[in-house]
């Protein structure tokens, strides 16, 4: 970076981020994004040739659950917490004219 962060500069970045700061955060941000910026400055000198490129930091495996059919919730019990019910269904208010 060819120097620190102006004042405006992290203003600027403030209203883009539609962040509404005060003159002492804005003077903590200025110096905070002026280290940041150095320590990513400092990444992008490393000799990345020999490295493959990644989608995730880390490997993920197959995260969801097998789908098996299992025994579902009894009626009673789906609708033993809901404010109105009519013994099937769960009752709510009509939000659509003419339905």
């Amino acid at each position: 970076m060819a120097g620190e962060l102006t004042r405006d500069e992290v203003k600027r970045v403030a209203v883009l981020a539609r962040l509404k700061l005060s003159d002492t955060e804005l003077d903590h941000l200025s110096s905070d994004l002026a280290k940041i910026l150095s320590h990513v400055e400092q990444l992008g000198e490393l000799d990345t040739e020999e490295v493959e490129p990644m989608v995730h930091a880390i490997e993920f495996a197959n995260v969801f659950r097998a789908d098996e059919s299992r025994e579902s919730l009894p009626r009673e019990a789906a609708l033993s917490n809901a404010p109105k019910t009519d013994g099937r269904c769960f009752l709510v208010p009509q939000i659509l004219e003419g339905s």
